[in-house]
């Protein structure tokens, strides 16, 4: 397990156990809506959270350390439909939760009026840097969903995300909240830190949650970003970036973000780390 500078507010929240917290907001088929903030502001909103929310708590540990590695086709088409905004997108990942060594081979579908939907499958986290023990799976999925240019194109993997969760669950509204810090990725031999943001993200059935609302009344509004697309695109700036030039011009490209420390940036070859 892993500690935050959130753990003194995370330990004022009452506990949930997973499976009650899968039983009670699954949310497979949902509404999400992501905002970046700065992580010295997730205190005092953490702190506002505690009549509404209850804390994913697993022996003692409330942050949870997970890697997620993206997998697409040699053109690129998961992060493209993304680009252009296309209807019905795709995204398939593996996630590891590393401090269990738990992992899923995961399929994420967009829809109409910014439904998602996501297919699991438990996968052996040896595996997670390929798709292949699980191919069947990811063209169920795709087929299913009518996702056509992907289903028996070869996938690779592409890009790895890093970071640490905090899970809410707000009962009264049987919807989730996801506060993610420490966020890094990695695109071949180029790192990206971004140390100072933190990523809420809300996942309901359709209507806004209590957390919300909070940061609507603060002036924080949903903002468009996609740890695997906006990711990318902030490590290859010869990819198109309309939907999120503004999240990258603010946080990922500027020289003093005002949400925190400046981004780091490496072009270093690093070690490839096991999902174990």
């Amino acid at each position: 397990m892993t500690t935050t500078p959130l753990g003194p507010t995370l330990a004022r929240l009452a506990p949930v156990g997973l499976a009650e917290l899968v039983d009670r907001a699954a949310l497979q088929t949902r509404v999400d809506r992501k905002y970046l903030v700065p992580v010295e502001a997730l205190p005092q909103l953490l702190g506002r959270l505690m009549p509404y929310a209850r804390v994913l708590d697993i022996d003692g540990e409330r942050t949870f350390r997970y890697r997620s590695v993206y997998f697409d086709t040699p053109q690129l088409v998961s992060f493209h439909c993304a680009a252009y905004r296309r209807r019905r997108r795709f995204k398939v990942r593996t996630r590891t939760y590393l401090d269990s060594a738990q992992c899923w081979l995961e399929v994420k579908i967009n829809g109409a009026r910014g439904s998602i939907t996501k297919h699991r499958l438990p996968y052996d986290p040896r595996n997670c840097g390929t798709v292949d023990p699980g191919r069947g799976f990811v063209d169920e999925a795709l087929t299913l969903e009518s996702i056509g240019p992907a289903a028996g194109s070869s996938l690779d993997p592409i890009l790895v995300t890093e970071y640490h969760r905090a899970t809410l669950l707000l009962p009264d509204t049987a919807s989730r909240v996801t506060v993610d810090t420490a966020l890094a990725w990695r695109h071949g031999d180029s790192m990206l830190w971004l140390p100072g943001l933190a990523v809420v993200e809300t996942k309901s059935a359709s209507a806004p949650t209590p957390v919300d609302r909070i940061l609507w009344r603060a002036g924080v509004r949903p903002g468009r970003i996609s740890k695997y697309a906006t990711g990318l695109a902030a490590l290859r700036p010869d990819l198109p970036d309309a939907p999120w030039r503004r999240t990258l011009r603010r946080h990922f490209r500027s020289t003093q973000s005002p949400a925190g420390p400046a981004p780091a940036v490496s072009h270093r070859p690093e070690q490839e780390a096991s999902c174990v």
